[in-house]
């Protein structure tokens, strides 16, 4: 929960005494949860939170391995050169605030500890951020608009969750235990929960796991997925109220979507298929439309698949990344 002054902001309908922070408030206009800013009169709706309409991806398993791209996620269009990471990089998580994007670990030879950050709006190279507590790949990343967190991971051991502040430069800190540890783990949020979901310990999982983003500590269990799978989606596209991973590996790579609504718990249901089966995809999101790059199925990928969260159903082309590969990160933003 958030607060202000201490205060439990669910406590208050009029927030115009306090000050101090950010908080959700129900804006009746528009009908959704919104942020409301410190003067407690503008309002900033998810989209702008958390995503926006640049989606910015790279890094991954390829000949270019060091590339980022970016691509306006509601014109479906192919995308353009954004700049390069630090150094070549694979299976990374990508964590956004809505104006900030911060890649977390991957593996390149040898697992990294390396946290990056770029500016959404400008395309440049990417600047170090700090470390993470340990060096992992294969792992999930979502965040909630202020705060980045990682699930799961591996670096010769299963690992559970870090986080950092995405606004400022720093070290990832722990922030507490899966219900298992795993890797090949897909992150997913709203504003103020987290999903881990899927990965292995050996054998596939379908757990789905929750946070509450804005507090540490171990994660609950949510519900389960439509089938047990690794290495679908690391970060997955997300609306105000519902979350869709997608692809994997079960014994086969698989094109499944499967959708849950975020602040509930219970198991997925289908949302529908990809345009193909791949697994090590990345994708990110305006707050409307979806989207999921690369991946991998014995060959790679370039296309772009998109779909609109508030509705189920199959996954349409929306153009291609400037090379075929896998393990990228996604984050999306203005």
């Amino acid at each position: 929960m958030r607060k202000i002054n201490n205060v439990p902001v669910e406590a208050h309908t009029d927030l115009s005494n306090l000050t101090g922070g950010e908080v959700l408030k129900w804006d009746a206009d528009s009908g959704k949860m919104v942020w409301e800013e410190v003067d407690g009169e503008d309002y900033l709706p998810f989209s702008l939170a958390w995503g926006g309409d640049r989606g910015v991806f790279g890094g991954g398993q390829a000949s270019n391995g060091q590339d980022i791209d970016y691509i306006s996620i509601s014109s479906g269009t192919n995308s353009t050169d954004f700049g390069d990471l630090v150094e070549v990089d694979t299976t990374i998580g990508g964590h956004s605030n809505g104006s900030r994007g911060v890649i977390t670990g991957g593996a390149y030879v040898a697992w990294r500890n390396t946290i990056q950050y770029l500016t959404i709006a400008t395309t440049s190279n990417t600047t170090d951020f700090g470390d993470l507590a340990r060096a992992f790949a294969l792992h999930g990343a979502l965040s909630d608009g202020t705060t980045g967190v990682t699930g799961g991971g591996y670096n010769g051991s299963n690992l559970n969750m870090e986080y950092f502040t995405i606004s400022t430069t720093g070290n990832a800190t722990d922030f507490g235990d899966l219900t298992a540890v795993r890797r090949g783990v897909s992150g997913g949020s709203n504003l103020s929960r987290g999903l881990f979901a899927g990965g292995t310990d050996g054998s596939n999982s379908a757990a789905i796991d929750y946070i509450t983003v804005a507090s540490t500590g171990n994660a609950s269990d949510f519900g389960d997925l439509t089938l047990a799978r690794q290495y679908a989606c690391n970060s997955c596209p997300s609306s105000e109220t519902r979350c869709v991973f997608a692809g994997g590996e079960t014994d086969v790579y698989n094109n499944e979507m499967d959708y849950v609504t975020v602040a509930s718990t219970g198991n997925a249901s289908d949302f529908g298929d990809l345009t193909t089966t791949k697994h090590r995809i990345a994708g990110c999101s305006d707050g409307t439309t979806g989207i999921f790059v690369g991946g991998w199925n014995g060959s790679y990928f370039n296309t772009i698949d998109k779909i609109t969260i508030a509705s189920t159903s199959n996954a349409t082309d929306s153009g291609d990344i400037t090379a075929a590969k896998s393990g990228m990160f996604a984050v999306a933003g203005d």
